[in-house]
């Protein structure tokens, strides 16, 4: 598996190998404890050792990599990082999407019908990288349009990595066959219902009962 060129579009070379490196610890090709040499991902990338740099510390910024002065060290991802990752993930959401409720737009909930369309499509035709777009794209939508500079910052801070275990759980999630996938994608019908309620009790309990499916799935997907 290799981090999607459709989802590099304007980012800079640095930010390019982060991505690369960042899936391949969290799926443990590149396994906790090992050293990153500069050189060698500078030689393997084709590159000068300054975006090599760039990209190790950007990893380092999210604790999946330690450096030290004999090179960086794979961290990784285990259980515990794994459940206060979706901790974040749900106190973001939870706060977007009782904001949205307030005043929800027609053409917001049209966006997200889309993405959930457009997932279905994918498990169709088999395009689990499709599939796994549409799926964060559904969820960033909803963040962005709650218009909160801080809760932005904070999702920004965690992006890349909800983006790399979104296309992690779903590749594996396509073992699973179409069923469980549609099945997904409908899970997703849930917010939007409960953002049409308008009411900070059904988005609370709805939000509480996404995440702890999506949190358990994840658990079972990730090495």
């Amino acid at each position: 598996m290799h981090f999607p060129v459709t989802w590099l579009q304007g980012a800079s070379l640095g930010e390019a190998i982060a991505c690369e490196l960042r899936l391949q610890i969290i799926n443990e090709t590149l396994k906790p404890g090992e050293v990153l040499s500069e050189n060698r991902i500078a030689a393997d990338f084709g590159t000068s050792r300054s975006p090599v740099r760039e990209a190790l510390k950007s990893l380092s910024g999210e604790g999946l990599i330690r450096l030290e002065r004999m090179g960086a060290i794979v961290v990784g991802l285990n259980i515990k990082d794994v459940e206060e990752l979706y901790d974040v993930r749900y106190l973001i959401e939870s706060f977007a999407q009782q904001r949205l409720a307030v005043t929800i737009q027609d053409s917001l909930i049209q966006q997200l019908e889309q993405s959930i369309d457009k997932m279905k499509l994918a498990v169709k035709h088999n395009d689990y990288v499709e599939f796994a777009q549409q799926d964060f794209s559904f969820h960033e939508a909803l963040v962005t349009e709650a218009h909160h500079t801080r809760i932005l910052h904070l999702w920004n801070s965690i992006r890349y990595i909800v983006m790399t275990v979104i296309l992690i759980t779903t590749e594996k999630g396509f073992t699973l066959g179409e069923e469980r996938m549609n099945w997904v994608a409908e899970k997703h019908r849930m917010v939007i219902g409960a953002l049409r309620s308008g009411d900070p009790d059904t988005i609370h309990k709805v939000v509480q009962e996404y995440f702890a499916d999506s949190g358990e799935t994840l658990i079972r997907s990730l090495p």
